[in-house]
């Protein structure tokens, strides 16, 4: 699986660096800046949103996963923007491991 993420870093950050925004739609994202890359998280998240409520009735995943692959996909083209790719997401969850989830919470609040 981190094969699959390693592969997008490298695409994101090739698209980023050298795409034409009139060809790429991550350049374009790029182009176009921050507020349009948060733009596209937050309406991926309501999407998901929503899909996962439809899919607890209907008891058919294969939207939210198709809406959940979106989300994270246009999460990290913002943090691609930004100048971090996936691997500090899996350090900070791997430093998760060991925290309870309560734990973890209460720390944040120090």
């Amino acid at each position: 699986m981190s094969d699959v993420l390693s592969k997008l870093n490298d695409i994101l950050g090739e698209r980023k660096n050298n795409a034409d925004p009139e060809s790429s739609y991550v350049a374009s994202l790029h182009k176009k800046g921050l507020n349009k890359i948060l733009e596209k998280v937050g309406e991926e998240s309501v999407e998901v949103i929503i899909a996962a409520k439809d899919a607890e009735r209907s008891g058919d995943n294969s939207d939210v996963i198709y809406e959940t692959a979106d989300l994270w996909f246009h999460s990290l083209v913002m943090l691609s923007h930004l100048g971090e790719d996936s691997g500090a997401i899996l350090k900070e969850l791997a430093r998760r491991f060991d925290l309870s989830g309560l734990e973890e919470k209460e720390n944040r609040s120090k």
